[in-house]
């Protein structure tokens, strides 16, 4: 396994860190439920094979993520860095304290490595966060007392906004956690603004969610050479930027955990000609996903509340690189996660303001049905 140094923190990380959030499955009763004792395996063989930064949630796996995850590390705490969140409802400091509390409790640890202000925006650091007596306070407390180690946050904003955040959080965080894989690239500048600053970087969804490690030839393509698996292809992409520490991989069992484990040990970046190649072919897909939107945004916003850009970029998830089930699972998520507060493409009344507004004179309207149908059932 590679370690490396995590921005200003001192300490040394896997390049490869363990998320707990897609843990094993089992059926019982007739029901998919998630499998404790497949569970802990699975993290405590992570830790054999040289992983120490294990990330979790509290809600993840149906709430049990936390549970199962303390469970797992108790054996070698002291010997691994344990990543969780609080997810930010409100600007009251002592909610704040009430979801660290109950984190604590079910990991059954006395302090939290590294903990996130969970999915937040530059709004949302603004007006909740930073209010008076409110998160940021209670957090700094926290870490007076020893119970967080290090204070991070995770983004899901735009781009652009990551920079601000890091600013205005100047001498308050250590690491971020962002998306990033090679087929969402847009936070590429925040991480190396980040890196400058001194923080640790993390990227989730390094695999896509794992629908980039699925078959898909149009991914395969991308590198076809040298390499096993698409989601070699995707882990090396993400390895071979300088400005992230480590690649966070949801990992369901023994197989996936072999082999990103596998990847995250060539030490080889990706040659010259493997570059150029990977910039041709994604170039020209994303001259194909332009066919349907461009994402220039002028066709915003939409007065029934529908992210037109957001949605047809899921829509080119399915129809260019041909990951359906990755195109979906993000579809689902409309409405129901802090960072995709906007309704699907069901809520177009077909007004006709978009395609007025729209530079290509794209079927906009045509194009969100075809969207909903094929993503929606």
């Amino acid at each position: 396994m590679q370690y490396v140094s995590f921005g200003k923190t001192g300490i040394r990380v896997s390049r490869l860190g363990f998320g707990a959030m897609r843990l094993p499955t089992i059926e019982k009763d007739g029901k998919t439920v998630f499998d404790e004792e497949a569970s802990i395996a699975l993290i405590r063989a992570a830790y054999e094979r040289g992983v120490n930064y294990f990330d979790t949630a509290p809600t993840y796996c149906e709430s049990m993520s936390e549970v199962f995850t303390g469970k797992a590390i108790k054996p070698f705490r002291s010997k691994i860095y344990l990543s969780t969140k609080n997810p930010i409802e409100n600007a009251s400091g002592d909610d704040y304290d009430k979801r660290l509390e109950r984190s604590l409790k079910r990991l059954d640890t006395d302090y939290i490595d590294f903990y996130h202000f969970w999915g937040i925006s530059l709004d949302t650091f603004i007006n909740q966060i930073c209010a008076p007596d409110g998160p940021l306070a209670r957090v700094k407390k926290w870490k007076e007392q020893g119970v967080v180690k290090h204070i991070s946050f995770s983004f899901h904003d735009k781009a652009e906004n990551m920079p601000e955040i890091i600013k205005r959080g100047e001498g308050v965080f250590e690491s971020l956690l962002c998306q990033y894989n090679l087929l969402d690239r847009s936070n590429e500048a925040g991480m190396a603004f980040a890196r400058e600053q001194g923080l640790g970087v993390v990227v989730m969804g390094p695999v896509g969610g794992g629908r980039l490690g699925s078959p898909s030839p149009v991914i395969s393509a991308l590198l076809p050479e040298r390499v096993q698996s698409s989601a070699e292809i995707a882990l090396r992409f993400v390895f071979s930027n300088p400005n992230l520490n480590i690649a966070l991989s949801g990992m369901g069992n023994m197989a996936m955990l072999e082999e990103n484990v596998r990847i995250a040990e060539n030490t080889a970046p990706l040659s010259a000609q493997e570059q150029a190649h990977l910039e041709a072919a994604t170039a020209e897909n994303a001259r194909l996903a332009d066919l349907y939107c461009t994402g220039c945004k002028y066709c915003m916003p939409c007065p029934q509340e529908v992210n037109i850009p957001e949605i047809f970029t899921l829509m080119n998830y399915h129809k260019v690189y041909q990951i359906t089930g990755y195109a979906k699972d993000n579809y689902a998520q409309i409405g129901t996660v802090p960072w995709r507060k906007y309704k699907n493409a069901a809520a177009c009344i077909e007004c006709g303001l978009c395609e007025e507004k729209c530079p290509q004179k794209l079927p906009i309207r045509k194009q969100l049905k075809e969207t909903h149908k094929a993503l929606g059932a």
